[in-house]
């Protein structure tokens, strides 16, 4: 472990260790700010930083706060397990903390929702779209996982590690790399392995194994009824759901399949038009697509083998002339892929 530790703990993240301490005086208060629906990677290392300044600044406050509410079954059920507590930005005053703090996000994330309040930390490991300042920022976009960049402060920062936090990193590296099926560093796979030697991984499989809830099997029934296949790929329209992960969870079913290497499920969230691709990443640009098939009607990208687009439906009510029935919508999805105008 010697070796993997020497690999991990940097010059640059030792400095930043020195600069984070400074920063706190014993009983300050903190708020960790979580943009979206919170994922593992994201909890994981808010519990990070929790952590580590309970032990070396002596915090007497930390909360831990979202944009929104816990989406996936699967995280919930992680979140449960790390006994972790998560409000929803605008139930705290985040003003009456000492310090805020962003994780797995960048200020800019939240438009106008932190208002005039500023915040002074932030660690991240998405690229940098927009200017924004921060007393002390780390972001490295090259890493597959921001868990990875928060073993490293812990072990710079020498304080203990508690096994449940070993697990919690271990799942914010193979949620956010997706079993290192995406892009990752060296220092991903080094961490990985040392929170691997020692986290509680029958916790982990117990909940990567339950991601199902019972309500969401109409919606596979549906799927399988209504699907359109076309040689590799296959579309399908759900009409309402529940919530977005509806369409991830079924996407990443049909994805199994044999000989279907590309999938495109759509559902409506609410006001929205919210469609979801899943490839195997070799084929096919799932990215790509999305923002050439539907970039001009909304929100629209992602990677290779993942990719999202939000559509307002207000954007295609005339196209579909107000019918968002199985037929109209599904028969929208087709034009579009193949790149026709109705």
């Amino acid at each position: 472990m010697k070796r993997i530790e020497s690999i991990l703990v940097k010059e640059e993240t030792l400095h930043n260790v020195i600069k984070l301490k400074s920063m706190f005086q014993r009983d300050d208060s903190l708020a960790i700010l979580m943009y979206g629906s919170p994922d593992p990677d994201a909890v994981a290392s808010a519990m990070a930083l929790r952590e580590l300044l309970r032990q070396t600044a002596g915090l007497s406050k930390c909360t831990f706060i979202a944009t929104d509410t816990v989406a996936r079954h699967q995280n919930a059920e992680f979140i449960r397990a790390m006994k972790v507590d998560i409000h929803l930005l605008g139930t705290v005053d985040i003003g009456a903390y000492n310090v805020r703090a962003i994780v797995d996000a960048q200020p800019t994330f939240f438009g106008e929702a932190l208002g005039n309040t500023r915040t002074q930390i932030v660690f991240d490991h998405h690229p940098c779209m927009t200017v924004w300042h921060a007393e002390l920022a780390d972001v490295r976009d090259n890493y597959g996982a921001l868990s990875t960049m928060m073993t490293e402060y812990l072990l710079a920062a020498k304080v203990k590690i508690p096994r449940k936090l070993y697990t919690a990193l271990l799942y914010g590296i193979k949620a956010d790399t997706n079993n290192f099926e995406r892009d990752v560093i060296l220092e991903d796979v080094s961490a990985y392995y040392l929170n691997f030697a020692r986290a509680n991984r029958q916790l982990i499989r117990r909940i990567e194994l339950n991601q199902i809830p019972d309500r969401y099997l109409k919606y596979y029934d549906h799927a399988y009824h209504f699907k359109k296949r076309y040689r590799d790929r296959i579309v399908s329209f759900l009409g309402k759901v529940d919530n977005v992960d509806v369409c991830v969870q079924v996407a990443d079913f049909f994805l199994h399949v044999i000989d279907i290497y590309y999938v495109i499920v759509a559902g409506i969230v609410k006001d929205r038009l919210i469609i979801i691709f899943r490839g195997d990443g070799y084929r096919r640009d799932c990215g790509a697509i999305a923002k050439k098939a539907f970039g001009s009607y909304g929100s629209a990208g992602g990677h290779r083998s993942a990719a999202r687009v939000e559509i307002h439906l207000d954007a295609i009510k005339d196209t579909l002339h107000g019918d968002l029935s199985q037929e109209a919508v599904g028969q929208f999805l087709v034009q579009r892929l193949r790149g026709k105008r109705k």
